[in-house]
């Protein structure tokens, strides 16, 4: 309970004496997530749907050959920068770069780096997600749309897209929440976000541990904030879970083909219109046959 007390104490102090700092760490984090997060996003966009365009031996040949040339490309970059940790790709992109151009190409803005770096990485999880996404939607609503005359493009934007983006909307979450915590490995270029004013704090008063549990606790609040945020996004999607049917149909009605609980409708032999019509057909028979008699 003494060590409890003592580490109160200590995270109160840091706060008390580098709270602008913290906060400045945790905005630069949430901006740089949410920014290559959507940035992300688009990429795997672009790559999913050029992985699910449709490419039968009917195609024209140069469509097939480029179809199968941007195909390999992606699959190339997805397994890269799937199978190596960001860290690297962090030193590579910013460090390899004026290595490899004697410094022709390199970066004037860590904020650029940072987002590119992000951003690239984000993408290519999102690409398989978006696939994934759009096989997952029934074939069946493809070729309905084809009978009708849309085009690929009118059917992806219009009838695919719309629902795969609700299938994915859990991952495009995570995403963003594994971004929150993965930008803690940017200060390896020398981007100051959360972790790196952690690192800058701790250097100075050697309380590395009472600073730490400030930032588990700084990035336990991001995620726990972004997921209800997220969840809630969710709902709205998913629309109301109650409906109304209609009781009243004009079109129905005059057709003859609906009727009322308590009465029928001109054309239905359990309605009054039709007992009172029926009855009257009845009169005049009886009454022309006596005639005729």
């Amino acid at each position: 309970m003494e060590k409890l007390i003592k580490l109160g104490g200590d995270m109160a102090l840091l706060w008390k004496n580098y709270w602008p700092a913290y906060l400045g760490g945790i905005r630069s984090t949430l901006v740089l997530a949410l920014v290559a997060t959507i940035i992300g996003c688009l990429i795997g966009l672009g790559c999913g749907i050029l992985n699910t365009i449709p490419c039968g031996e009917r195609e024209p040949l140069p469509k097939r050959l480029l179809l199968k040339l941007l195909r390999a490309i992606i699959r190339i970059y997805v397994e890269v920068f799937r199978g190596t940790p960001m860290v690297l790709q962090a030193v590579f992109i910013y460090y390899g770069l004026p290595y490899f151009s004697d410094n022709s190409m390199r970066f004037s803005s860590l904020w650029a780096a940072a987002i590119l770096i992000v951003s690239i990485n984000t993408g290519a999880y999102m690409a398989e997600s978006v696939r994934g996404g759009i096989i997952s939607i029934d074939p069946g609503q493809t070729e309905g749309a084809k009978a009708i005359g849309m085009t690929h493009f009118q059917t992806m934007v219009s009838v695919i897209l719309p629902q795969a983006l609700r299938n994915i909307m859990p991952q495009i979450g995570n995403n963003f929440i594994i971004n929150v915590k993965d930008t803690s490995i940017m200060f390896i270029i020398g981007f100051t976000e959360f972790f790196a004013f952690h690192r800058y704090i701790t250097g100075v008063n050697n309380m590395y541990f009472p600073s730490s549990a400030i930032e588990m606790i700084g990035y336990l609040c991001m995620t726990l904030a972004a997921s209800f945020l997220l969840r809630w996004v969710e709902k709205r999607m998913d629309g109301s879970d109650s409906y109304e049917l209609v009781q009243t149909d004009n079109l129905v009605l005059s057709a003859g083909t609906y009727s009322y609980p308590d009465r029928g409708t001109p054309f239905d032999e359990h309605s009054r219109e039709y007992g009172e019509a029926k009855g009257k057909r009845r009169k005049d028979k009886n009454v022309n046959t006596r005639g005729e008699r």
